[in-house]
């Protein structure tokens, strides 16, 4: 469906709100640059639907690497969600839109040459595109959800939501299976179907989803693709879950909240927060692609399916008696791949995020990240045949503070520094320095 289509259903839905719900709204006038548009906001959310819009704006700066120099990079995010009972009584139905747009420069490709990345919102094309547009269906108490249209993994599976705070890339999605073939995540998506289902008192879940195997149009890297061509095959995946600080506590799969407004109750109960999750995940390419070293009979490389698996483990491990809203949460992910067909064999994520550290600023979050990518063996000896001698990793750490300035600004000062860049061991390490800027708008 063209882009088009999809807006003016959008505004078409905006218009049509019929019922309204005794929800409160969120403080839109103090929680957001643009203020309440004269209560439109407020009146749009009491009748179904939620409106959101976040920039960020990224600087970053190295003395080495591939070359020193400094760069930026931005990110906008436009999000609609509508509750469709509220709105035309179609019970346990919710639709949403996300749009993004993605400018700037290209740090990580221009400075440091990591496998990793730097940023995690550095894109390789300047473009905006609709990145999810879907409509899920609840069945039996919501225990029962299921999600049709175009929709990232990265949104729902080996989702480590106490590492959101990080700015390098691998800690959304993992770098092995960020690097393969063509995986739903930032900053395209695939079309395609999520089931996910919960324990009577929400704690244990289950959820899988099999999507197109090649998102978008790898040829035309602009705008909004969905295209279901001879050899996309297809991509699954499965995840099994445990979050015991779920219990009796229902969420939407993807909510428009982070980052921006919330209702007052979410807000009181955000200022506790609990981290608790364990989950263990496995995915897989239907269709083929080439073994990086072995060769058939006649010298042609044999044909592999790429799959994976991780598992991963986060929990708050200290709260405050002093002050409550003050936690430490740590977090841990190990994930591998089959290590035929891509650079990296395995990954490995670790973390801390200590909130309230500094007496007075509940809100403010210090955070300390290692990340490091297992360089697979046919990728090194690839590397070896051209001439380039390699490492068996790529490591990096980060260290960053999320300063909430108000409540609609956010400043987050960090520290990168990346070991063996690509793996080539003639390059030096790198460090970066650098600061986002979140708004929402």
């Amino acid at each position: 469906m063209r882009r088009s289509r999809w807006v003016t259903l959008a505004a078409l839905g905006l218009l049509h709100v019929l019922n309204a719900s005794a929800e409160e709204a969120p403080d839109y006038a103090s929680e957001t640059l643009s203020g309440s548009w004269g209560g439109l906001r407020e009146e749009a959310y009491r009748r179904g639907i939620t409106l959101e819009a976040v920039l960020k704006l990224d600087w970053l700066r190295t003395g080495g690497g591939v070359q020193a120099g400094q760069d930026t990079a931005s990110n906008l995010d436009l999000k609609l969600m509508a509750d469709l009972d509220a709105l035309y009584g179609w019970g346990g139905a919710t639709a949403y839109l996300h749009v993004l747009d993605n400018r700037g420069g290209k740090p990580n490709a221009r400075l440091a040459g990591s496998l990793m990345g730097l940023s995690n919102i550095e894109t390789t094309d300047a473009t905006a595109k609709i990145f999810q547009a879907w409509l899920q269906t609840n069945y039996f108490d919501d225990r029962l959800s299921v999600l049709v249209g175009l929709y990232p993994i990265d949104s729902e599976f080996s989702v480590l939501d106490s590492a959101g705070l990080f700015l390098h890339p691998s800690f959304g999605a993992s770098a092995d299976l960020a690097l393969t073939r063509g995986p739903s995540i930032f900053n395209t998506s695939a079309f395609g179907t999520r089931l996910k289902w919960l324990s009577a008192d929400r704690a244990l879940y289950a959820q899988g989803a099999w999507l197109d195997g090649i998102p978008g149009d790898p040829a035309n890297p602009y705008g909004t693709h969905i295209r279901f061509d001879k050899g996309d095959g297809s991509f699954w995946i499965a995840e099994f879950g445990y979050t015991p600080e779920e219990v009796d506590h229902v969420s939407a799969p993807v909510s428009p909240q982070n980052g921006g407004p919330q209702e007052p109750a979410a807000v009181a109960d955000e200022k506790y927060e609990t981290f608790a999750k364990y989950a263990l995940g496995f995915w897989r390419y239907t269709s083929k692609v080439d073994d990086l070293v072995n060769v058939d009979a006649v010298g042609n490389p044999l044909q592999r399916r790429s799959l994976g698996w991780y598992a991963l483990a986060e929990k708050t491990v200290y709260r405050s008696s002093a002050n409550p809203a003050a936690n430490l949460s740590l977090f841990a992910r190990y994930s591998a791949t089959d290590g035929d067909s891509t650079e990296i064999r395995s990954a490995l994520n670790l973390g801390a995020r200590f909130r309230g550290l500094i007496a007075g600023r509940d809100d403010d979050i210090a955070g300390l990240g290692y990340t490091r990518a297992y360089l697979g063996n046919k990728y090194r000896q690839t590397q070896q045949l051209a001439g380039i001698d390699t490492r068996p990793a790529e490591e990096a750490i980060e260290l960053t503070y999320r300063l909430q300035w108000s409540k609609w600004l956010a400043l987050q000062p960090l520290w990168q520094r990346v070991r063996c860049p690509g793996g080539d061991a003639s390059q030096p390490d790198v460090s970066f320095i650098g600061m986002r800027l979140e708004i929402t708008l």
